[in-house]
């Protein structure tokens, strides 16, 4: 029919208001383990991840990947050495070709912790500056490769330092 519009077409109930019926439910279902990797984007740190970060002895510290194939996964540093890298035998293994073999250390001194590259070709970060080596403070961003961890120092070990 010449000049009719598209609201001819349009189906209508009782009343003349558009029939709702034909509609489908588009609400988004996220997974628990999808959560979790928006909060990592966020910076957020989930209940699970607190009571880990809660839970470490003094002289320890904890990693948890923010960005990276496995995001959302947690390495704990409880060692005087630990190595992070693509070969097998890494303390840490980060598989993706981003990463070096050897890529870098986590080096334990007492209670306080210091990152240091191994000669990576893509180099680490600490707070998005390219290092050698650096000493970690709470919360710092690492990126090694494409991955990007936060670093937490035991809880008690930062209580104790602030009491000094």
């Amino acid at each position: 029919m010449v000049g009719s519009d598209d609201r001819d077409n349009d189906s209508r109930d009782s009343t003349g208001r558009p029939d709702d019926s034909r509609l489908t439910d588009t609400t988004a279902h996220h997974s628990k383990d999808f959560e979790q990797q928006l909060a990592a984007l966020d910076g957020e740190v989930s209940t699970e991840e607190q009571d880990a970060i809660g839970a470490l002895p003094s002289g320890s510290a904890l990693l948890v990947v923010r960005r990276g194939p496995n995001t959302g996964a947690r390495f704990l540093l409880d060692a005087d050495v630990t190595t992070a890298g693509r070969h097998p035998d890494a303390d840490i293994f980060l598989d993706d070709v981003t990463v070096s073999r050897r890529h870098t250390e986590f080096r334990r001194h007492g209670v306080a912790f210091e990152i240091r590259d191994l000669g990576s070709l893509n180099g680490t970060y600490y707070d998005g500056v390219r290092i050698e080596s650096a000493m970690l403070s709470d919360g710092a961003e690492v990126q090694v490769g494409k991955f990007r961890l936060t670093f937490y120092a035991s809880r008690l070990d930062l209580a104790h330092q602030a009491s000094e």
